[in-house]
């Protein structure tokens, strides 16, 4: 795995997302729920997400999982959280939504890309299948 993550960060992260994301709606896994429209990202956030972003999310969760090995809802939570404006009173951080986070974990996990680690760090990892698949998106964007 040591090799992967140099091939991902020879490749710039916004068109790496971009690719994996259009790839991604291509998977019938990976369908946006009917709740999606109506949900905000946060707490900090005033509405909800204007353009497609559930493909886009989804894409930014897998390359972090990429990246960083295993990781959790919980982490990955605390990696998408954002300030919120209080007005007057002093900004506050906010954790993105759980929610949003799990239903996009389960959804690779439907789709063979990623697996429930047993043992060790708890969270999240890439299949073998989830691995080659990352791999010949950054052979796409190269």
């Amino acid at each position: 795995m040591a090799k992967s993550k140099i091939l991902i960060r020879e490749v710039e992260a916004k068109k790496f997302i971009d690719t994996l994301a259009s790839k991604l709606k291509e998977i019938p896994e990976f369908e946006i729920p009917k709740w999606a429209i109506f949900v905000k990202t946060s707490a900090a956030k005033q509405r909800p997400p204007e353009k497609e972003w559930w493909h886009t999310r989804a894409a930014s969760i897998l390359r972090k999982v990429y990246v960083k090995g295993t990781i959790g809802t919980e982490r990955l939570r605390s990696e998408y959280s954002s300030k919120k404006s209080r007005g007057a009173k002093p900004e506050r951080v906010y954790k993105a939504s759980g929610k949003i986070i799990r239903t996009i974990l389960q959804q690779a996990e439907k789709a063979g890309l990623l697996e429930k680690r047993k043992d060790g760090k708890l969270g999240r990892q890439l299949t073998k299948k989830g691995l080659e698949f990352m791999n010949q998106v950054i052979e796409n964007v190269k």
